[in-house]
């Protein structure tokens, strides 16, 4: 039941992009067309949940044994960006056509916050409701069901959006309105949406 909540919580209630607002960059720029939202949310639900799984064992098995913990955001990032160039370099030699298909977005998740809030997040155990109340730490398992959910809800929200702005481009909007202003509005309504799912849990 804990995952079940967990699951349910990280798409919907506490949604990355339309709750936390991390992650608008590639939220608003990625999200013209469905087909390159579904490549990003692909990309990012594989990097995140390996970046998690990394930075959970540097932070509780590397970091916090030797007292380096101010050195947690740095470490990081470079964590991030270096998977981020490995997962690259390996599609490009198992599957080109999957880099080809993936190739642009990898590059754009090391810039994405989305993938660091969701690893300091883990390791700070900011869910309370998760443990009762913060009794214990977040543990492995339930870091990677979290970062994966939280992706899924990521990709949830830039697909829903893209689809969005699809029709919105055969619309007759007001000319003061097309383009970014009007992204902005419906990214608005969708986060009021979203807000209709905070007392599920």
């Amino acid at each position: 039941m804990e995952y079940v909540i967990i699951f349910i919580s990280a798409i919907f209630v506490n949604n990355i992009v339309l709750s936390q607002f991390l992650g608008i960059c590639p939220f608003l720029g990625v999200s013209k067309k469905v087909d390159t939202a579904l490549g990003m949310a692909a990309a990012v639900t594989f990097v995140m949940a390996i970046a998690t799984l990394v930075t959970y064992l540097l932070q509780n098995y590397v970091l916090v044994p030797l007292k380096l913990e101010f050195l947690q955001t740095v470490s990081f990032i470079l964590v991030i960006a270096a998977l981020v160039q490995m997962v690259e370099i390996i599609i490009k030699k198992i599957s080109p056509s999957l880099y080809q298909a993936l190739g642009i977005f990898l590059p754009l998740i090391t810039t994405n916050c989305v993938v660091l809030g969701v690893a300091i997040q883990v390791v700070t155990n900011e869910y309370d409701f998760i443990n009762n109340a913060g009794s214990h730490m977040m543990n492995l398992a339930q870091a990677v069901v979290f970062s994966i959910a939280t992706a899924i809800g990521y990709g949830l929200a830039l697909v829903l959006f893209a689809g969005i702005r699809e029709q919105l481009e055969l619309s007759n909007v007001p000319k003061g309105f097309r383009g970014v202003p009007i992204a902005l509005l419906t990214a608005g309504i969708m986060a009021m949406a979203f807000m209709g799912f905070s007392g599920l849990i």
